[in-house]
C-alpha cells in the first residue's frame, strides 16, 4: 500500500486560479479519470481528473481556495506502486514509516501548449455552468472552436446525440421507489386499470421530459381588443352571435408567429448528424382533454383557413378524440402544440413538449388586471402564455421574441385581420 499525492498538473497559463468545485471527498474511491476539483479562471474553466486508482486519504483542498500548479489536491492510497519514471518527474520520497509518490497526471492526458488542454475540455465558465445545468460532463464534449474550446452549441450537440433514440422504459434498469406499507394498510383502497390512452402517452411523455432539455419562458398577453372582436361577432344571415372560441384565435396568431421563427416549425431526429429538418407545413396540435386521457389531434393547414373554418374544426377533432374514432395518423406529423387550460382555471405552468416536435404553447385562463398604460392604470384583458421549447435547438433570447411576436399577433393591430 502506498500514499500517492496527486497536485495540480500544468494546465496552460493558470495561477492563482479558484477552486469552484471539489468533485470528491474523504473515503471515496477514485477510478482513473475520475474528476477531483473544477478550478476557474477569467477565461475558462477546466476540471482536473485522477490518473491514478484508489482510495482518498485526504483532501488538502476546499472551495474558495487559489491554486497553481504543483499545489497539493489530495493524498490517495493506492495498492498500485507500478510507475513509469521519467527523467523529469520528481522522485519518490520514503520515509520510514510509509512510502509517498510524489505524482502529476500523465503528460498524455494533461499537456499544455499554446493554452491547449487534451483530456480536460476548455470552456468559459457560463458554457461550463449550461453543461452542469444539463448534467453533461463537460469532458466528454468535442469542441469545435480553436483549441478544441468548447462552445454552448457543442454542449447542446452533445446532449441531442445521447439522447436522439426513444428510451424503452419498460425495459431499461430503474430502481423504483419501495412502498414501506401497504396503501390498503391505512384504511379503504380500490384498484382500477389505467385508461388505455393514458398508457400510451404515459412512455412518450415521459421520453420527452427525461430525454429533451425543457425551459419555459412565461409571458402575457393583451387580448382586450381580441376578445371585444370575437364577442361582437355575428352570423350576417341570422344576425345571431357567433360561438367561436379563444383558442380558434391563438391557432392563427400562433401560425402566423411559426411562418417568422422557422426553428420553432421544426424536428431534430437527426441531430446528431448536424441537420435539423424545417417544416413547411403548419399543422397545430390541439391537446383535447377527453375521459380516455389526454389526446393530441393535429389541425392541418391551419395557415390556409380562417377562423370560422378553424372553429369548425377544432370542434370536429376534440368530439373525434373524444369519441375515440380519431384516425391514428391525424395524432401525428404537427408543427407545434397548443394546450390550453383557460377553460378551467389556472395561470402559468410548465407543458411537456410533443415530442418530435420542438416546442408547445400553453394556455391560462384570462384575467382582467390594471395595466399601467399612457400615464394611467387600466383595466385589460391579459392571457398568461408558458411557452415550452426545447434548448438544444432554441435559445432563450429566440424564445422571448417569439413571444413577443406572439402577442404582438394577439393584440389589437392582428385581431381584425385575422376574421378575414
Amino acid at each position: 500500500m502506498s500514499n500517492i499525492e496527486i497536485k495540480v498538473p500544468n494546465i496552460g497559463e493558470f495561477k492563482d486560479v479558484e477552486v469552484i468545485e471539489v468533485l470528491v471527498s474523504e473515503g471515496q474511491i477514485l477510478k482513473k479519470n475520475d474528476p477531483l476539483i473544477t478550478i476557474e479562471s477569467d477565461k475558462s474553466s477546466v476540471e482536473i481528473p485522477s490518473n491514478f486508482e484508489g482510495k482518498i486519504k485526504s483532501l488538502k483542498l476546499k472551495v474558495g481556495d487559489k491554486v497553481s500548479e504543483g499545489d497539493l489536491i489530495l493524498i490517495l492510497e493506492s495498492s498500485n506502486q507500478k510507475k513509469e519514471e521519467k527523467d523529469h518527474e520528481k522522485p519518490i520520497i520514503k520515509k520510514e514509516s510509509e512510502k509517498i509518490q510524489i505524482v502529476e497526471p500523465e503528460a498524455k492526458q494533461i499537456l499544455s501548449n499554446q493554452n491547449k488542454v487534451i483530456g480536460i475540455s476548455s470552456a468559459s465558465p457560463k458554457v461550463r455552468k449550461f453543461a452542469r445545468e444539463l448534467g453533461v460532463d463537460i469532458n466528454q464534449v468535442s469542441g469545435s472552436e480553436r483549441g478544441g474550446r468548447v462552445v454552448e452549441n457543442d454542449v447542446k450537440l452533445f446532449v441531442a446525440s445521447k439522447s436522439n433514440n426513444l428510451v424503452n422504459y419498460e425495459n431499461r434498469d430503474n430502481k423504483k421507489i419501495k412502498q414501506e406499507y401497504l396503501h390498503s394498510e391505512f384504511g379503504e383502497v380500490e384498484i382500477k386499470d389505467i385508461p388505455r390512452v393514458k398508457k400510451l402517452s404515459s412512455k412518450y411523455l415521459m421520453n420527452s421530459w427525461t430525454n429533451i432539455p425543457h425551459v419555459t419562458n412565461h409571458d402575457e398577453a393583451d387580448i382586450t381588443e381580441m376578445e371585444e372582436f370575437r364577442n361582437s361577432l355575428t352570423d350576417i344571415y341570422t344576425g345571431q352571435k357567433k360561438k367561436i372560441t379563444p383558442l380558434a384565435f391563438i391557432v392563427k396568431a400562433l401560425t402566423k408567429t411559426l411562418k417568422k421563427f422557422p426553428s420553432f416549425n421544426s424536428s431534430i431526429d437527426q441531430i446528431d448528424q448536424g441537420k435539423m429538418t424545417l417544416k413547411k407545413y403548419f399543422h397545430i396540435g390541439i391537446a383535447v382533454d377527453t375521459p380516455h386521457g389526454l389526446m393530441v389531434p393535429k389541425l392541418r393547414n391551419a395557415d390556409k383557413k380562417d377562423i370560422n373554418s378553424i372553429a369548425t374544426e377544432l370542434k370536429k377533432i376534440s368530439d373525434e378524440c373524444r369519441n375515440l374514432r380519431i384516425d391514428k395518423k391525424d395524432l401525428f406529423g404537427g408543427s407545434m402544440t397548443i394546450t390550453s387550460l383557460g377553460g378551467i382555471g389556472g395561470s402559468f405552468f410548465t407543458p411537456i413538449i410533443n415530442f418530435p416536435e420542438v416546442a408547445i404553447l400553453g394556455i391560462g385562463k384570462s384575467q382582467k388586471k390594471q395595466v399601467y398604460m399612457n400615464g394611467k392604470f387600466v383595466v385589460r384583458t391579459m392571457l398568461p402564455l408558458s411557452l415550452s421549447y426545447d434548448h438544444r435547438i432554441i435559445d432563450g433570447a429566440e424564445a422571448a421574441r417569439f413571444n413577443n411576436e406572439l402577442r404582438e399577433n394577439l393584440g389589437k393591430n392582428f385581431a381584425y385581420k385575422l376574421a378575414v
